[in-house]
């Protein structure tokens, strides 16, 4: 709806004023609906702009908009607003369109770009932790809103598989570990290697040069060195592919570090010989002179030992992802401690490669605290293991379930733990502004009432309740009444006019990197929903109003289900 009123717009600030910037006239949904459905406040900055009244030209503008088809009342409010009202037969054909499964409220972009989504990253050789749940989370939910709305994405997983650890590991591998130990965890073995050779480093020079010497022959290509490596790298992705799969997280390419190896010599060579990397203390260095942010941080690009850094790797990954995959876009989700990290990475490409207009984009976020507000760890000061943070997660589901509906089966109680487990701990990462630190609370994630995952998919499977008391299916319900809504009473209307925005809010979510925005409506459209079945009864009305309210209750469903699916949550027909 809010489209085809702002391409309205636009055609009525042209014919005013045809030298208009049209592209920045806007319109929105109203935060309060007493000021009406939608709103624009562009023609206020328009008229500052041009040096007219911006009131007057709103009331110019809006005399020459043809849309009395789809508004009841267009006013012009303040310094140059102008308000929507919306009619309820508009309302009601784009009720029917998506009923029809023409459009479910969004619509592809015109113009599809291809994104590449740099998240999720674990090291080799560890076990993922706490830690990567954000980016995981985050750029999973990131790269499902771009696909719905019709982009090419490419969900690439850069893990850490070569570096300086691997000297340290090949030490522990050869020389403190028996073959026992290895029957057993094998990535809980290795990261309790990497601690005892890291440790012994600190304090004995032969274990520290005997860790440099096995890398050296690691980069050189030892067979016995490389052979180690693969294994090594093998068993982290296992175990990784395995925490995926319960997260319902797949990707398109997982390219490590090892893959960009060959190619980081050349990078360095290219960067000197267009006179942007200097030798600096041994090390070469690029120098950003005219960048007032950068100008005290200049980017290494090769240490004083000769070894690659993050840096280097990552102009290497960025040359590799324009090469294979011609991206418009590529996306970083990182913590925000990289920041520096990525303004200097974007810098030095943009001076090595000032032809190339690929979009580069750092979305950052915050850390996860415990509830006494220092980073989340268990009680004994350890990282907590992302399997043991999901475990909880589903048994603590499980216990919810069962307390509430224990006439469900076993079977049935363990699966809506793992929904609704796993639904928890992604929904309250997503919630909070991206960039804001949050507190892990297991009584708040789970909590049935306020916005979290499972009072989100208590709305849904009430939905469902609806339809299994149904003699008749919804659809047969729909198509009795020719697809017509009734939106007599206050609560049905304000359903409907909330599910209208529905591709306003997944839009704005892909521009601003933001999934609360989704979050945020769903709650909205939940307590929408419930506040309409209190005062709107659904299966005791008759005729056109009960398929009405019924074709109304499915809409609902489904937008919950498309959004919550967008979140990257599993739905459940029960709980």
């Amino acid at each position: 709806m809010y489209e085809e009123l702002e391409r309205r717009l636009r055609r009525a600030v042209e014919a005013e004023m045809p030298a208009a910037p049209v592209l920045d006239i806007l319109v929105r949904p109203c935060a309060e609906a007493r000021f009406g459905d939608y709103q624009t406040n562009s023609l206020i900055g328009l008229g500052k702009r041009l040096g007219c009244d911006s009131r007057q030209l709103a009331a110019r503008v809006r005399d020459r908009m043809d849309c009395s088809d789809l508004c009841e009342a267009v006013d012009v409010v303040g310094a140059g607003f102008l308000n929507f009202k919306v009619r309820d037969e508009a309302v009601a054909r784009e009720l029917a369109e998506a009923q029809a499964g023409r459009h479910l409220f969004f619509r592809k972009a015109e113009k599809p770009r291809t994104i590449v989504v740099d998240f999720s990253s674990p090291n080799v050789a560890k076990p993922m932790h706490v830690g990567h749940i954000r980016s995981t989370i985050l750029g999973d939910c990131l790269a499902r809103v771009f696909r719905r709305l019709g982009h090419r994405v490419i969900k690439d997983n850069h893990v850490g598989d070569w570096g300086t650890q691997f000297g340290k590991l090949l030490v522990g591998w050869k020389e403190r570990s028996g073959a026992a130990r290895m029957q057993g965890d094998r990535l809980a073995e290795m990261e309790r290697l990497y601690k005892e050779v890291n440790q012994a480093c600190e304090s004995d020079p032969a274990v520290l040069e005997a860790a440099r010497q096995e890398l050296v022959k690691l980069q050189q290509g030892d067979p016995e060195n490389l052979a180690l490596w693969r294994h090594m790298r093998d068993v982290s992705m296992e175990q990784f592919e395995i925490i995926y799969r319960r997260m319902g997280i797949e990707f398109d390419a997982t390219l490590g570090e090892s893959f960009y190896r060959d190619r980081l010599a050349g990078i360095v060579a290219d960067l000197q010989a267009q006179g942007l990397a200097q030798e600096s203390e041994g090390a070469m260095v690029v120098f950003f002179e005219d960048d007032p942010e950068l100008k005290a941080h200049p980017a290494i690009i090769l240490k004083r030992d000769g070894a690659s850094n993050y840096t280097t790797t990552d102009l290497a990954t960025i040359e590799h992802r324009l090469r294979e995959w011609a991206p418009d876009e590529i996306v970083y989700v990182t913590d925000g401690r990289q920041q520096l990290h990525f303004r200097q990475l974007f810098a030095v490409f943009r001076r090595w490669h000032p032809e190339s207009k690929v979009d580069l984009r750092h979305i950052w976020f915050g850390s996860i605290l415990g509830e006494d507000g220092k980073p989340f760890k268990t009680r004994s000061g350890e990282v907590i293991k992302l399997a043991d943070l999901l475990d909880e997660a589903e048994d603590r589901a499980y216990r919810v379930v069962s307390d509430k509906n224990p006439g469900l089966s076993e079977a049935a109680k363990r699966e809506i733990g793992r929904v609704v487990g796993i639904g928890a701990i992604k929904y309250a990462d997503l919630l909070p502004n991206r960039q804001s630190d949050y507190v892990f609370s297991w009584d708040k994630m789970l909590s049935l009432t306020g916005n979290t995952a499972p009072y989100l998919l208590y709305a849904y499977t009430r939905i469902r309740s609806i339809f299994r008391k149904m003699e008749e299916g919804p659809e047969a319900a729909a198509a009795a009444a020719g697809l017509r809504f009734d939106l007599g009473a206050a609560e049905e209307s304000r359903l409907a006019r909330h599910l209208l925005n529905f591709g306003f809010v997944l839009e704005q979510v892909a521009a601003e990197c933001r999934p609360n925005y989704l979050c945020n409506y769903l709650y909205d459209l939940a307590g929408h929903f419930n506040r309409f079945f209190e005062s709107c009864p659904v299966l005791q009305s008759e005729g056109v109003q009960r398929a009405s309210r019924v074709a109304l209750c499915g809409l609902t469903a489904r937008v919950l289900r498309e959004g919550l699916d967008a979140l990257g949550l599993e739905t459940t027909d029960q709980m």
